[in-house]
């Protein structure tokens, strides 16, 4: 009994595994375009953001360096997204299973849903962070060729810790990011009018994870703009000391550039991006995950 227990338990971590990296793949894959977009205008203190400018950003892409120029960096950002996203949704699961384990009843509390989701954002981020520097690098500047230049690139002209520089508004951002999204999704599919998630439609299921997304991401904002400034600040051209903390980072944006334009520079296009990927997210790794272990997660 304890032999198939255990295996069941490792049959679903892979299951897991599995379905998180396939989801994080096709979702980022589909928005790469926008996303480097959205950094391009994030990184910059000077540059207004506004989807007039944002077309012409990616039309003057297309058109002076070919239409697969809109996905440079998505490699790095495979080789981030592939094990952040396994990384997140088995992580989400385990910790789910963890508090139901210790509530007598075997129930998810709401607080429990959302503490369970910060914790798989933390788990995920730590472990994979130097791969986002190397993506936001390689997405905003040119000189940025491939994920193994870049790594050497910066440890010779900036050293080890610029690899780990803005974690600590990442850190923060994704446990709210993740809490809310994650606790959003699951509730949603929990209060559904047929009572069982086995029953949602595809429909459902982009509708709930495209909500569940747009919130989180519009909770954590502000920390996603500080992160990129401080994960670029080592880019000739920027200030490194201005970005050198998450609280200079923040009120240097907040004092020079405001709250719209500044916090929420490019928030509008998350309205775009942001339900997209969360929608194909949520929904890929919800049917890849029953197809695989036969069950569904909630």
């Amino acid at each position: 009994m304890a032999t198939t227990s255990v295996d069941r338990s490792l049959k679903d971590v892979a299951a897991n595994l599995v379905s998180g990296a396939t989801a994080g793949a096709v979702a980022k894959t589909f928005i790469a375009p926008l996303d480097r977009a959205k950094i391009v205008f994030q990184v910059s203190s000077k540059t207004e953001f506004s989807y007039r400018q944002c077309l012409r950003f990616l039309t003057d892409t297309v058109r002076e360096k070919g239409p697969m120029k809109l996905w440079k960096g998505n490699t790095a950002t495979m080789v981030r997204i592939v094990p952040y996203a396994a990384i997140t949704y088995m992580s989400n699961e385990q910790y789910k299973s963890y508090f139901k384990s210790r509530d007598e009843a075997g129930q998810l509390s709401h607080a429990m849903r959302f503490i369970a989701g910060s914790l798989a954002g933390l788990t995920a981020s730590f472990t994979t962070y130097p791969l986002e520097v190397l993506r936001a690098r390689m997405a905003t500047k040119s000189c940025y060729k491939s994920i193994a230049q870049s790594f050497r690139f910066i440890l010779a002209a900036e050293g080890p810790f610029s690899l780990i520089r803005g974690i600590s508004p990442t850190l923060i951002g994704v446990s709210i990011y993740g809490g809310t999204s994650f606790y959003i999704f699951g509730t949603l599919k929990n209060l559904h009018p047929l009572s069982s998630s086995e029953d949602l439609t595809p429909k459902d299921r982009i509708l709930y994870g495209g909500f569940a997304g747009l919130c989180g991401q519009s909770v954590s904002y502000p920390l996603d703009v500080a992160r990129r400034r401080m994960q670029t600040g080592g880019i000739k051209g920027n200030h490194l000391d201005r970005y050198s903390s998450m609280r200079k980072t923040l009120v240097h944006i907040y004092r020079n550039e405001g709250v719209k334009r500044g916090l929420y520079k490019g928030l509008s296009l998350n309205f775009i991006k942001g339900p997209v990927a969360s929608s194909i997210s949520f929904t890929v790794f919800d049917y890849v995950n029953h197809f695989i272990a036969g069950r569904e997660s909630y």
